[in-house]
């Protein structure tokens, strides 16, 4: 237990020895099992044994049953003795996101300085709300996401930004903004009854095309018809690199749309926003026109490698933003009685270059200190850290220089999906939109289920492995095409699911509407430390895999076909 006669700096120290050596084996595996990839090294007698998760964790019940007298809190404290065990617990069954294979989600493995980050605001504990409870936290929020805006061409006067709890609360808070803008006369509507009043009907889907990209004349359609019915249009949503095929929305375009009839444009960048530190024009292009929209969002959780959560909603103008959130709050929020003195020389340390304040500002308004005086939220950690000592660390060039090499990766793994016979790339380009990578896994060109016989009996396409398969579609009607899917949908998430214990964790994502026969496919989310090699890797596996299955379902196939005869 707690010896309470200690110091908290010397607990702390204690704590912190013995949590380091547990939390720096953790990472160190994971460092391990990447450079077996590039040696292309396996262990001949465990075979390709990976770090990335317990087997265990795949089932809740398992899991549970094993960590049961773990998850009991005790009357008695572990004290000191007992704190190597429950850290080494927590570790074992956790999925080790550093881990090279660890390729499923938009995040991925931690850089070091924001994990250095994180401790630094566990020990400073405190909210950045008011400056006066956390000058320098402010100080670093404002820059960092200023600095943000300017990267994507927001350089007015007013430009900067806030960090927000993450990209779904980015998105929300911008659609308060921009109703209170937009309609002025709801700004004094509470904080928490801003948040509601939108129904999902309230929300359009715009068409897009082949790639997933918004069409813009639809969007203009759209909007006429919705002005004509009686509706008030006033908020558009692009993308920077959606979810599932890495899609870049027309943005110079789109905010042609948004000029037109008055609406607020919105660039969801949580993705895709992080291409804004490359240096080279094929990439940079995708974000051309970002400079045109009223907000942006961005998380640096995600393609950056800053550790969970950070998140960004940059403006044009934070006039906007606290026109739109503030409250009067006399116990929070005071007037300000004390000179700006000290404000100014924590400003100057951070970049003399950039003031807040402008001649341009002929109205004398001046961006607050109290940050949450320009959100929904007023409990705000202090999250711009994480990404600031990142960027210190690695600097522009430095980043620019992950984010180039994460896309030459994608790149590169696109070209040997392509060059399989046995997958088949979503993609029609040649190099993918972003950093994911989509595709099926489709025996010498053949989906595995494509056969309905004429007795409406779904089989397996037989000679897939030898390319003698003849496709015949007998029925071609939504309920035929529905149940092919679920069957091609079942090979690519048996596929899956054998990949974790191979040291690969990756997702796939529903059917793309007109192609339901195929079913759900993969999705590979490379990353900033991912490597050429684990990207080789992982398509020997799945195909190793993928056609081990096959001869499977053949097997049974004939069995099943010498019953029936």
């Amino acid at each position: 237990m707690s010896n309470l006669s200690l110091g908290r700096a010397e607990e702390l120290d204690n704590l912190l020895k013995i949590a380091g050596v547990e939390l720096i084996d953790f990472v160190n595996k994971a460092d391990v099992e990447r450079n077996q990839h590039l040696a292309r090294a396996v262990d001949s007698e465990r075979g390709p044994h990976s770090c990335l998760v317990h087997p265990q964790s795949s089932s809740q019940h398992d899991l549970e049953s094993s960590l049961e007298s773990f998850l009991n809190i005790r009357d008695t404290g572990a004290g000191l003795e007992g704190l190597p065990k429950l850290i080494e617990t927590i570790l074992e069954y956790s999925v080790n996101t550093s881990a090279p294979g660890f390729l499923d989600k938009l995040y991925a493995a931690p850089l070091p300085p924001g994990i250095l980050a994180e401790l630094i605001l566990g020990v400073l504990n405190t909210n950045v709300h008011v400056y006066q409870v956390s000058p320098v936290l402010t100080l670093i929020e404002k820059y960092v996401a200023r600095h943000l805006a300017h990267l994507f061409g927001l350089r007015g006067p007013r430009s900067g930004g806030i960090s927000v709890q993450g990209g779904s609360a980015s998105n929300m808070t911008s659609i308060v903004i921009a109703r209170n803008t937009v309609f002025p006369e709801t700004r004094t509507i509470e904080k928490a009854a801003q948040s509601l009043g939108f129904g999902s009907s309230s929300v359009i889907t715009v068409p897009v095309d082949e790639d997933g990209r918004m069409l813009p004349e639809e969007l203009s359609r759209m909007v006429a018809e919705a002005k004509s019915r009686g509706d008030f249009p006033f908020y558009v949503n692009a993308t920077a690199g959606t979810t599932v095929l890495g899609s870049f929305d027309p943005f110079e375009e789109i905010a042609n749309v948004a000029r037109k009839h008055n609406l607020w444009l919105h660039i969801d960048g949580a993705w895709g926003g992080g291409f804004v530190f490359s240096n080279r024009e094929q990439i940079r292009n995708r974000l051309q026109g970002t400079e045109l929209a009223d907000s942006i969002a961005i998380n640096p959780h995600k393609m950056l490698g800053v550790p969970m959560t950070c998140s960004f909603l940059l403006g044009k103008d934070l006039e906007q933003f606290q026109r739109a959130n503030t409250l009067k709050a006399g116990y929070l929020f005071h007037d300000e009685t004390e000179s700006d003195n000290d404000i100014d020389k924590f400003e100057s340390l951070l970049d003399d270059a950039h003031d807040h304040r402008s001649s341009e500002d002929d109205d004398l308004w001046a961006s607050p200190y109290d940050l949450a005086d320009l959100t929904l939220q007023c409990g705000r950690r202090g999250d711009a850290l994480k990404l600031f000592l990142c960027w210190q660390y690695y600097g522009t060039k430095g980043y620019s220089e992950m984010v180039d090499n994460a896309y030459d990766v994608a790149c590169y793994m696109s070209r040997l999906v392509k060059d399989n016979k046995h997958l088949t790339l979503l993609s029609r380009e040649k190099d993918p939109s972003c950093l994911q990578v989509c595709f099926y896994f489709t025996p010498n060109g053949r989906f595995t289920y494509g056969l309905l016989d004429q007795e409406g009996i779904i089989n397996p396409s037989e000679g897939l492995l030898n390319g003698t398969a003849e496709i015949r579609h007998y029925s071609q009607g939504s309920r035929s095409r529905a149940r092919l899917g679920k069957l091609n949908s079942r090979m690519t998430a048996s596929i899956s699911k054998a990949l974790i214990p191979r040291g690969f964790m990756i997702d796939f994502a529903p059917a793309l509407e007109g192609q339901e026969d195929r079913g759900i496919f993969f999705r590979v989310v490379i990353n900033i430390s991912t490597i050429q090699e684990t990207a080789s890797r992982l398509i020997g596996e799945l195909v190793t895999i993928g056609t081990s299955l096959v001869r499977e379902i053949e097997d049974q196939s004939i069995g099943l076909r010498r019953t029936r005869d």
